[in-house]
């Protein structure tokens, strides 16, 4: 009998606030992304097994950083 488990990483787009970049200082829009871990059992994902992470991406120069979640819950509001 074979078990086929793993964890599977997803993103989703939150959204897209018009910011100054921490690394090229230009103003661009910076998308707020939200990435959740989940346990998968034969390909399915399950249940989460970490808090979510959220990352912010410049469209300017590509830079990807993270930030706390409280700061993302701010962008999104």
């Amino acid at each position: 009998m074979f078990l086929i488990f793993g964890f599977r990483s997803s993103d989703s787009r939150l959204a897209a606030p018009i910011m100054v970049c921490a690394y090229c200082g230009a103003t661009a829009a910076q998308v707020l992304i939200k990435r959740t871990t989940k346990f998968s059992l034969f390909f399915i994902p399950l249940f989460p097994v970490r808090r979510p992470r959220y990352f912010l991406t410049c469209t300017n120069c590509g830079t990807t950083r993270a930030i706390d979640d409280r700061d993302a819950e701010q962008l999104t509001v």
